[in-house]
């Protein structure tokens, strides 16, 4: 079995459902599934290993134990040529925006999955994959603050640091909304879910 992902151009951010459909479509050579472009062609000619399987689309296809190496540099480089990247294997869609305030914010899941500068609708669906294969999610801002969560039998253990204030804290919420709405605080500079819980210092 090979890991894959697929990058092609849509004007607007879409959906990880729209992306689902497009990717089958463009799969079975259905036209109109996507637009032709330019920056498809570029996409492929500059990565190895990248495949240009029609003016819509290209694919990037490795060995499992290869995909987190691969990947954070197929998502990059999407990025830099205006594509979306579709990841099957998560249901994941990377889209060109919205993305939060702090430039070179990382996000970081169990299941190895590490992206630069990530749009706030996938790290909106990312949350959405917590399980045993997937255990924790996180955003990071290397050397100023994080939040990361990880699930628990009765909700959701929720992390928040500051190395600034030499501050770490924890707490549990129970549904996954509130994980959510405090990923997207944080995202956007928001702190509004450190008043909202109750946390202990750790």
């Amino acid at each position: 079995m090979s890991f894959e992902l697929a990058v092609w151009y849509e004007p607007e951010p879409i959906s990880r459902e729209r992306a689902e459909r497009v990717h089958h479509a463009l799969h079975r050579g259905e036209p109109g599934a996507a637009e032709p472009h330019p920056q498809v062609t570029a996409f492929a000619a500059r990565l190895a290993g990248a495949e240009q399987v029609s003016p819509e689309f290209a694919l990037v296809t490795v060995e499992p134990e290869r995909a987190d190496e691969v990947s954070g540099e197929v998502f990059a480089l999407a990025r830099e040529c205006g594509l979306v990247c579709y990841d099957p294997q998560r249901g994941l869609v990377h889209n060109l925006a919205p993305l939060g305030v702090y430039a070179g914010m990382q996000l970081h899941t169990g299941d190895g999955m590490i992206v630069v500068d990530p749009d706030l609708g996938l790290v909106h669906d990312a949350l959405g994959t917590l399980s045993p294969q997937n255990p924790f999610t996180a955003l990071v801002v290397f050397g100023s603050h994080f939040i990361q969560v990880s699930p628990e039998i009765t909700g959701y253990e929720l992390e928040y640091k500051d190395s600034g204030r030499d501050l770490m804290l924890r707490t549990h919420v129970p549904d996954p909304e509130a994980v959510r709405t405090a990923f997207a605080e944080y995202a956007t500079g928001g702190r509004d879910f450190l008043e909202r819980h109750d946390w202990e210092r750790v």
